[in-house]
Parts: structure tokens; C-alpha cells; sequence
């Protein structure tokens, strides 16, 4: 049996060193995230419906304070559950302040690198990505020059954008937040290079490898990240697991309640697509709380709104949450204790609530009624349709960037580039921040070889920031100015 002691995972270390007391070193942390630019623009990013305007439904940051909250209940569930006999022997005696304000923050930051229109926004990058890449006029000249093996695990990076990995790539390369490393390895959710492919990783790593966890030019962080918390390649922080079950028990409930908001769905719909649905996956009928099956729990929740006379939807998915969060986030916390050593590895191939409990039922009844009647809703899908076509948009509008050659980026990047009109002016749209990433990347010591493949690479990483990184609205924005511009 591995010798388990939370205390290699929780410490103040840092890239670079601030301080030696542990709380401290985490209110810091804390500090450095709530008051940073990527979370502000999470009130602007969608959860499911893209430039919406009723604020009642779930902007990207309220989603994560959400997230939070459960996240905090599910490391109180924890240590309520565990003696003190295996507090101390866990060496987790004193921890629980600490933990609790890591999986807070790795709560509010799990969004924080998703682009513009969320999942359609990452799928939009990718696969314009994927279809222009390898036309364009400087990779066509570095393919005459390098090995295919060389050049293909960089194609296939930036062509597998992800707002998880970019997450990583915001703490370290593009903000510098100098996060203790406990606090980065709480949201580094996936343990994949995105230089290798799915096929590339062990069987028994597959769900941990199953997205993209980080890029280039953050892989030296991450293994120095990894050898600080003692973590093995592809394997987790054991906290990364309770913010993802969070974020589970958070969404599945939430995008239905936005649903409603939005009146795609009534509550009496709603009430009969969970009952079929939970009766496919859970045909036994398990109790979910005490004696009460998922079917009665759901009869009371709907009776008791129905007697509300102000905001019976309202009075739905409070008494729902009641009803319904507190036996997942007993069985989140259950499977953390009884699992305990292959979650203190972070080797435990699944999520928390992926198991073949009644639980797992019910958290998959609610993803599947929002798939199959929600996010299949035509509202929904047009404006899906509609952020694709503006990232998409935006990326053919910067196509010019990335067509130049390298000297000749630099010269526009130095503040020259007059013969070069379209190009400067699409240079000078970028941020600053990202820009300057750029700059100090390729004064760096070079992670590919030869430098016009690592100047590229960067030049590509830099136009995936800057779109990333933008609000629905000014995204959308920035497509109507463009294409007037045309």
C-alpha cells in the first residue's frame, strides 16, 4: 500500500518562492484570481445560451460560483466522513482550511481559459485550424525542411485547442499569477501533452488523457508542477477530482433550470423527461435519499412548487437542489474516502460520480434530458451556428498574420511594416498582454527546433489567445466591425 500524506500535495511552493506560511501562500492565491481578467470575463462568456441578455440565466461566472459552493460542501462531506484517526494518518490533521480554499479557487477557475460560445468556440478554432493549417505560406515552407515526425505532433497541438489547457497556459505564460503549484495542479484536469494523441497514452490513463492538458510552452512548468507534488506522468492532483464532481453536480442541474428561464422547457415537461430518462439508466429503481426513490423525490419537489404563488420555478429547482445535490455530494465525498489511495496517486482512471451507483444515474438522467431536449432546442442551435460562423470569421479576418513570414511578422511586431498596411492594422488590434507573451516566448530558450518552426508555433499560440480570450460580445463585435470593414 502507498503511504499516503496530503501533506506532498498541499505546500507553499511556488515558481517563485513568496513567504513560508501556508495559509497565507493560499489567500494569495486567492486574491491573485478573483481580482484577475479572466474571471471577470467569465460574466461574459455563456454557459449554454450564447449573447444572452436575461441576466437570470448562467453567465460562465456565476456557473463557477456555483461550482464553489459544492466544491466546498463536498471537502467538508469529506473530512466528516474520515475518523480522526484517519485525518491524522492521511496527514491531512490541519488541512481541511487549506484544502477547502484550494478547491474554492480550482472551482472558480476551471472555466477560465474557455473561448467565446463555449464548446462550439473550442470546436470553431479547431477546425478552422485543421483545415488551413498546413496551407498556410509558412508551414508549407517548414515542411519542405522538417522531418513529418517532428512537424506533426506540433500540427496536431494547434489543432486541438482547449479551454483546459488554456486555463494552464493563463496561470503560467500569459499572466504569471505564480500560483503555489498545489493551486495550478487543482485544475489541471487532464494530464495529456497536446503534442501526443489519444492512441499515444496507457489504457489505464485513458479517461485522465481523454482532452488536452497542456501545451509547449507550458509542458516545463508542468513537469516541475508534477515533481513538486510528487504526481506521476498522466496522473492527477488528488483535489482536481473533487472540483471536476463539483462542476458535475453543478452543471447537470443548472442548464435545465436555464432552460426553463428560457422557456424552452416547462416544469411539468421537465418532471416527466427526468422520470423516463432516470428509469433507462436506473431500471432498479435505487433509492436516492433514505428510502426515496429518484420518481417520489421529484413528485414532492413539483407538488411543493406548485404551491408557491410568487415563483413556482423558483421554489422547483431550490427544493430540487436540496433533494438532489446532497446525496451526489455525499456519494462524491464517499467515493474520494473509499478510493482514497488511487485518488491520492491521481490514478483513479474515472470521475468521482462515474461509477455503477444509482447516483451516477441520476447525475447522468439530468446531462442526457439537457442534451437530447436542450442543447438540441433550434434556439439553442442556431446560436450555436452563429458563434462558429464569428470565430470562424474572426480567425479568416487574421488569416493575413499568419501568412507572412517570419522576418517579415517580426519587422510589423518592431513597429515597422508600412509596406504591410492590412497587416500591421490587424497586428495592432491584438493585446498587449498577449503580444508581449509572444515576445518574451521567442527571446526564450526555444522548446521547438528550428526557430522558424518555435516563431510560427508562437505566432499561431498568439492568434488562438487573443480569440480565446475575448467576451461573446466583443467577439461578436469584432466580427460586425470587421466584416464592414471588407
Amino acid at each position: 500500500m502507498t503511504s499516503i500524506d496530503f501533506r506532498k500535495k498541499v505546500s507553499i511552493a511556488r515558481p517563485y518562492p513568496n513567504g513560508s506560511n501556508l495559509q497565507r501562500a493560499l489567500e494569495s492565491d486567492r486574491g491573485r484570481i478573483i481580482n484577475s481578467a479572466p474571471i471577470r470575463r467569465l460574466q461574459q462568456k455563456t454557459q449554454v445560451f450564447p449573447l444572452e441578455r436575461n441576466s437570470a440565466v448562467r453567465s460562465r461566472l456565476t456557473h463557477s460560483m456555483e461550482v464553489q459552493q459544492v466544491g466546498r460542501f463536498i471537502v467538508h462531506s469529506i473530512f466528516e466522513r474520515l475518523s480522526d484517526s484517519q485525518i491524522e494518518a492521511y496527514g491531512l490533521q490541519g488541512l481541511e482550511r487549506a484544502i477547502e480554499s484550494l478547491v474554492e479557487i480550482a472551482c472558480l477557475m476551471h472555466d477560465m481559459g474557455n473561448p467565446p460560445f463555449g464548446h462550439c468556440g473550442e470546436d470553431a478554432i479547431n477546425r478552422w485550424f485543421s483545415n488551413h493549417l498546413t496551407h498556410l505560406t509558412p508551414m508549407k515552407a517548414l515542411e519542405q525542411g522538417i522531418a513529418d515526425s517532428d512537424l506533426k505532433p506540433v500540427i496536431h497541438e494547434l489543432c486541438h485547442f482547449d479551454g483546459n489547457a488554456q486555463a494552464i497556459r493563463l496561470v503560467q505564460s500569459l499572466h504569471r499569477f505564480n500560483l503555489t503549484y498545489c493551486q495550478a495542479a487543482s485544475v489541471l484536469k487532464y494530464t495529456r501533452p497536446a503534442t501526443e494523441s489519444k492512441d499515444d497514452v496507457p489504457i489505464n490513463k485513458n479517461y485522465l488523457t481523454k482532452k488536452v492538458g497542456f501545451y509547449i510552452t507550458e509542458a516545463a512548468y508542468v513537469e516541475k508542477l508534477m515533481a513538486e507534488m510528487a504526481m506521476e506522468p498522466y496522473c492527477r492532483h488528488p483535489l482536481s477530482y473533487i472540483m471536476e464532481a463539483a462542476d458535475d453536480i453543478s452543471y447537470c442541474l443548472a442548464d435545465l433550470e436555464d432552460a426553463v428561464e428560457k422557456r424552452i422547457l416547462s416544469l411539468e415537461t421537465l418532471t416527466e423527461h427526468l422520470k423516463t430518462m432516470f428509469c433507462q439508466l436506473e431500471p432498479d429503481n435505487r433509492p436516492i435519499k433514505k428510502q426515496f426513490t429518484f420518481d417520489a423525490l421529484l413528485d414532492r419537489v413539483y407538488d411543493d412548487a406548485q404551491r408557491d404563488e410568487i415563483s413556482p420555478t423558483h421554489k422547483f429547482f431550490i427544493k430540487l437542489r436540496v433533494e438532489m445535490v446532497h446525496p451526489l455530494v455525499s456519494h462524491a465525498a464517499q467515493q474520494f474516502t473509499d478510493n482514497i489511495e488511487a485518488v491520492y496517486n491521481g490514478d483513479l482512471n474515472r470521475a468521482l460520480l462515474e461509477d455503477a451507483s444509482q447516483f451516477h444515474a441520476l447525475a447522468k438522467t439530468f446531462k442526457q434530458v439537457a442534451i437530447k431536449h436542450v442543447f438540441s432546442d433550434p434556439e439553442v442551435e442556431t446560436l450555436e451556428l452563429q458563434g462558429y460562423r464569428i470565430i470562424s470569421g474572426l480567425l479568416d479576418q487574421y488569416r493575413p498574420l499568419l501568412e507572412l513570414d517570419g522576418e517579415t511578422f517580426n519587422k510589423i511586431v518592431s513597429g515597422e511594416g508600412r509596406y504591410f498596411p492590412v497587416e500591421r492594422r490587424l497586428f495592432n488590434k491584438l493585446s498587449r498582454k498577449h503580444v508581449a507573451a509572444y515576445e518574451i516566448a521567442l527571446k526564450g530558450k526555444p522548446a521547438l527546433s528550428p526557430q522558424p518552426l518555435w516563431e510560427f508555433y508562437l505566432r499561431c499560440r498568439l492568434l488562438q489567445d487573443y480569440i480565446s480570450g475575448m467576451t461573446d460580445q466583443f467577439a461578436f463585435d469584432e466580427y460586425k466591425t470587421l466584416m464592414v470593414s471588407d
